[in-house]
């Protein structure tokens, strides 16, 4: 049997296929698509200024020991606490005998 010749009509093209966007189901499916992900970035976004808000108190602590330390080197004879703010003692954790065990 003989081997068919192909021609222009066999040719694939993709002139007859109809734009993706022009279905509607399509559309929408982008559209939820471009809506969850506006709400992922949403919710990424109120994170960080969570963070953000979150450094700034550190920031305000950080400063604040800093002025409550200066002013107990700069006045050392006023009726200093026992201990300085920010360098409370505490106790080290207990020293196991041996190392790691794993009991069976």
């Amino acid at each position: 049997m003989a081997i068919p010749r192909r021609g222009l009509n066999n040719i694939r093209t993709l002139s007859g296929r109809v734009d993706q966007l022009a279905l509607p189901y399509r559309a929408y499916m982008k559209l939820s698509c471009l809506e969850m992900e506006k709400a992922r970035r949403g919710r990424e976004r109120d994170a960080a200024n969570k963070r953000v808000r979150d450094i700034e108190v550190r920031f305000q602590e950080i400063a604040k020991e800093q002025q409550e330390l200066l002013q107990a080197v700069a006045n050392p004879r006023k009726a200093a606490p026992s201990r300085l703010p920010g360098m409370e003692i505490q106790p080290s954790p207990p020293r196991s005998a041996g190392g790691f065990r794993i009991r069976y």
